[in-house]
């Protein structure tokens, strides 16, 4: 039997309930955000160049990525590319759009190196979830949204931004969780759909 036969053979376990799902989202993002946040700011330092944030956004960006690995294993079948994929993704997007505001840390600003941070990530994710995941252009197309939306939330709720972290914290991680988690909800996996 072919590595593609198997990818397509129906996962066994029944997906979560939309609520419960949307719910575990928000409570994987509110883990992964904040713990791979300080992860990669107390390695990487102040995002105020070109290396910290290369550096941070790598280490980061792994983290978000492994904790949300850790759900979609199980259920969309992901493989360890995802946390490789989000690693590299957010080191090349918080690279550019970091540099792009001049490191600045207005809400403004922070919308749109969030956006341009969310490029990447949603790119390779959403070419990971292709073949498992029915919405996966939508998840592609939002994820720069969701990463300024992020940012906008962290700091309106007043958190100290001049730190210039690598990602925003626990309350733009609740606002992408809820974002993120709504979209999978509504989306099936493929896997469902097609017949061994």
């Amino acid at each position: 039997m072919s590595a593609t036969a198997l990818a397509r053979k129906p996962l066994t376990t029944p997906r979560m309930s939309g609520a419960k799902l949307v719910l575990s989202w928000i409570g994987l993002a509110l883990l992964a955000f904040p713990l791979a946040g300080l992860a990669g700011w107390g390695v990487g330092g102040h995002v105020d160049d070109v290396m910290p944030a290369l550096i941070g956004g790598a280490i980061t960006g792994a983290g978000i990525g492994f904790v949300q690995w850790m759900f979609l294993r199980r259920d969309l079948d992901m493989g360890p590319a995802w946390v490789v994929g989000t690693g590299v993704a957010l080191a090349v997007g918080l690279g550019i759009g970091s540099a792009v505001v001049n490191y600045e840390v207005s809400a403004g600003q922070l919308a749109i190196m969030g956006a341009i941070s969310g490029v990447p990530i949603g790119i390779v994710q959403g070419l990971l979830l292709r073949e498992r995941f029915s919405l996966w252009v939508v998840w592609m197309v939002a994820m720069p949204a969701f990463f300024a939306l992020g940012w906008v939330v962290t700091a309106s709720a007043g958190i100290d931004v001049d730190n210039q972290f690598t990602v925003f914290g626990a309350f733009g991680a609740i606002a992408f969780g809820l974002m993120t988690g709504l979209v999978m909800m509504a989306g099936h996996r493929l896997s469902d759909r097609t017949t061994p």
